[in-house]
């Protein structure tokens, strides 16, 4: 599948598909002419039941207490209580 195909299928930016490929976490790409770059679509099928059977949980919230620039003001934080 081209890759138009696989941004329906998968939608992640082009870096983060990248970058999964480098790490070996992602079906990698191949020619298919010099001038034509495919991915397989029994493999991304794979991948996509892969991470639907094993859930990755969210990320935690950035502690914003910890910024460098720009800190938080304490009184704009919202209110636990509400």
């Amino acid at each position: 599948m081209k890759k138009n195909e696989l941004r329906r299928m998968v939608p992640l930016a082009d870096s983060t598909i990248w970058e999964l490929e480098r790490r070996g976490e992602f079906p990698r790409r191949f020619l298919l002419t010099p001038r034509c770059v495919v991915w397989s679509l029994a493999e991304v099928e794979a991948w996509l039941a892969q991470r639907r059977s094993h859930p990755i949980p969210r990320a935690e919230p950035p502690d914003v207490h910890l910024r460098r620039t720009r800190p938080v003001r304490m009184d704009r934080l919202p209110r636990p209580d509400r």
